[in-house]
């Protein structure tokens, strides 16, 4: 079964533009997150889609596959499907722009999960929360699943909420990882899918998903990582990758 990479690198960012580009440790983020990627046993392609011409040179300066998009697309997966559209592909894996401390086994094994089981379109990657303050933190997401392994919900809330009468010892909180991996055929099925009223209240393209009724399989990671958002969330990553060295 093939199964691709795609990473939307969006150079315009409300918050932190041309993030794609900053500088970690003297390598653009971008391709931090490219080099990680590449390390993936099961993807065998792997493409920068972009929408501004200083990304793709960026990108082909160190030798990444690279399309220049349509300026014009609402979200990364969009992005995405202009890309693969023409492409002969079973698996589509998005692997986030802005995402330099993704781990290539999260990638395998979505790629895994949709490829030993027919019945899955669509995978991502959780996390057991182990800072108590992430819990509380909107910007991170949290999401609960059910014994099967396929979420339930995902929220900017703390969830589940440990109620003052409950007579569990404990909640383990999970947060949720924005690595996605869709069949082709789902693709463009998500794609066609009306924005809902949960996705409108969060702000969290994914649950327009589960509350049209398909489900979402979650594979949880042992991997730490920072999702950058604004020049803080970039010290924090360059303070991370200083210990590795």
């Amino acid at each position: 079964m093939k199964a691709i990479g795609i990473i939307p690198a969006r150079y315009s960012s409300t918050r932190f533009e041309g993030k794609v580009l900053a500088k970690i440790l003297g390598k653009p983020m971008l391709q931090h997150v490219w080099e990680r990627a590449r390390q993936a046993r099961f993807l065998e392609d792997l493409i920068i889609a972009c929408d501004d011409e200083r990304v793709q040179e960026a990108a082909i300066s160190f030798g990444a596959k690279c399309v220049l998009t349509s300026r014009g697309h609402a979200s990364g997966t969009d992005r995405i499907i202009e890309v693969v559209n023409p492409i002969d592909v079973d698996i589509v894996i998005n692997i986030q722009g802005d995402e330099p401390l993704v781990h290539s086994t999260m990638i395998d094994n979505v790629v895994t999960a949709l490829a030993d089981n027919k019945s899955i379109s669509m995978a991502t990657i959780i996390k057991k929360i182990e800072n108590p303050l992430e819990a509380e933190d909107p910007n991170v997401v949290k999401v609960v699943k059910d014994k099967n392994n396929f979420a339930l919900y995902f929220s900017r809330s703390r969830i589940p909420h440990l109620a003052e009468n409950s007579e569990a010892p404990s909640v383990i909180y999970y947060k949720h990882i924005g690595l996605y991996g869709y069949t082709k055929d789902f693709l463009f099925t998500y794609k066609n899918l009306a924005s809902s009223h949960l996705e409108e209240v969060e702000c969290l393209e994914q649950l327009r998903v589960l509350e049209d009724g398909y489900r979402i399989k979650v594979i949880e990671t042992k991997y730490e990582t920072v999702g950058v958002d604004t020049p803080e969330d970039l010290e924090k990553v360059t303070t991370y990758l200083e210990k590795e060295q």
